[in-house]
């Protein structure tokens, strides 16, 4: 749906984060006089009812009832399309898109391909990767765009003139957002899944919706050109149809060897200098490449040009040392695989591990069964989930495997974390759960961990590369 066609409709706004914020300067860029209902939480009522917007109405209380009175809701990525309150109006005819959705419908009509759109998801590694492949397409002189779920919703570049359109828009999507993708009609060029295992299981309800809505990218969205990891179960066993499918992470494409990079047989590049933290990350330099091949660029020579990339803060982020320890960020993590992830770049290293967050009822017992035998020096759970992980934990615990710590929130981990590894090690903030509660996202988390160890938040917090270069 574009947005001239919301004229004559009952049109409501749901959420004003940033991306409603983005959704309603882009309506009213259209369509000034559209009378708009928006929805927001009582403490944004007061800064949405002084935008100086004549046609807009703000309340603070949703309900089926009152989604149901409008024939199109533009809600923020956040809500669950399946909570009780969205799912009875949808059922009742109510019509729910999201920003993403307005902008690719923007992009053309139904059947359309959006040719320089660059899609990425992937349960982990997508920030990473969507900001790598467009410091390697700026790096090959092409004008590209960086947005999407990394921080900058699309719509805040909906109206770009002529003369500033980028050759290429590199875009994040979490799972909120594939789905609006598919349901603009519009086909991504290229979209690339990195891989799938459970999260969001909150948003979506259970884990196979996860998995379904995640895969939405390429099985309903059907772009010109899959790129998808070989070596994820789920992944191979794909079958596209409207797309050629490129593979990355085995021997028929871009994969690693060791450290090392192959195209097929061909060796390309070492990678153990690059500044891509852990092997996941270099996998993810492998899906980049493979866009490029795609895209008949010069990937092997533009591979080179990955020794320049800015790594992305709150992940895997190393800040400094104090009083002989290590203190890394790895905020971001919020599934049990990330902070193994985490865990298997300090094999080498005395470690203590922090972990714990809101409780989305993920599963951590592949976690707990990864740990014999290669466990951390230290782990301190934290957070609403911290008992259930801690409880897991304790059988490994009192087998010697490694010193178990509760802890009441993340300065109170920090404070036993620092005194259990008395001046020598790692410690990492990889809480494998989101941050909700105490923080409002995983940036602040990844802040209050800086203050804690005396950096400098404000310094280690900005997302390079953002916007059109």
């Amino acid at each position: 749906m574009r947005i001239s066609q919301l004229e004559g409709r009952r049109v409501a706004l749901w959420g004003w984060g940033r991306e409603g914020k983005a959704a309603w300067r882009a309506v009213r860029s259209r369509l000034p006089t559209l009378p708009l209902t928006l929805f927001c939480t009582s403490d944004e009522v007061a800064a949405a009812r002084g935008c100086g917007d004549a046609f807009l109405k703000v309340e603070d209380e949703t309900s089926a009832d009152r989604l149901a009175a409008f024939d199109v809701v533009i809600k923020s990525p956040g809500i669950s399309l399946y909570g009780a309150e969205a799912a009875a109006a949808a059922a009742r005819g109510t019509r729910f898109i999201g920003g993403t959705g307005l902008w690719f419908a923007e992009q053309g009509d139904a059947g359309d391909n959006a040719r320089n759109a660059l899609c990425i998801t992937g349960t982990k590694g997508k920030s990473t990767t969507t900001a790598l492949l467009a410091h390697l397409l700026r790096a090959a002189g092409r004008r590209t765009a960086l947005a999407g779920n990394i921080g900058l919703p699309l719509l805040e570049l909906l109206d770009v003139a002529p003369a500033a359109a980028p050759e290429s828009w590199v875009i994040e999507l979490s799972s909120y957002q594939t789905g609006d993708v598919a349901a603009s009609g519009v086909r991504p060029d290229i979209a690339v899944v990195l891989n799938v295992f459970p999260e969001h299981l909150d948003w979506h309800g259970s884990e196979a919706r996860y998995v379904a809505d995640k895969l939405q990218l390429v099985t309903a969205a059907r772009p010109r050109v899959a790129v998808l990891n070989a070596a994820d179960p789920r992944l191979a066993a794909l079958d596209l149809p409207d797309s050629e499918i490129r593979w990355f992470g085995d021997e028929s494409g871009w994969h690693l060897r060791g450290d090392i990079v192959f195209d097929r047989d061909t060796r390309v590049m070492d990678t153990s200098s690059l500044p891509l933290p852990g092997r996941h990350n270099r996998g993810n330099l492998c899906a980049a490449l493979t866009v490029l091949d795609a895209m008949g660029l010069d990937a092997a020579a533009l591979a080179t040009r990955a020794k320049d990339f800015i790594p992305l803060p709150h992940r895997l982020q190393t800040l400094g040392t104090r009083d002989g320890l290590t203190w890394v960020n790895d905020s971001i993590s919020t599934t049990p695989y990330a902070s193994l992830a985490a865990l298997e770049c300090f094999a080498e290293r005395r470690v203590a591990i922090l972990l714990g967050g809101h409780d989305r009822g993920v599963d951590w017992s592949e976690f707990a069964k990864a740990l014999t035998g290669h466990a951390p020096q230290v782990v301190v759970t934290m957070g609403a989930n911290g008992p259930r992980i801690h409880a897991l934990l304790a059988p490994l615990a009192a087998d010697g495997e490694f010193v178990l710590l509760q802890a009441e929130g993340l300065a109170d981990a920090v404070g036993k974390a620092r005194a259990a590894l008395d001046g020598d090690g790692v410690l990492l903030l990889s809480p494998g759960a989101p941050s909700f509660g105490p923080y409002r996202d995983y940036v602040a988390r990844g802040r209050h961990f800086a203050e804690l160890g005396g950096f400098d938040p404000d310094a280690i917090s900005a997302i390079p590369g953002l916007g059109i270069a």
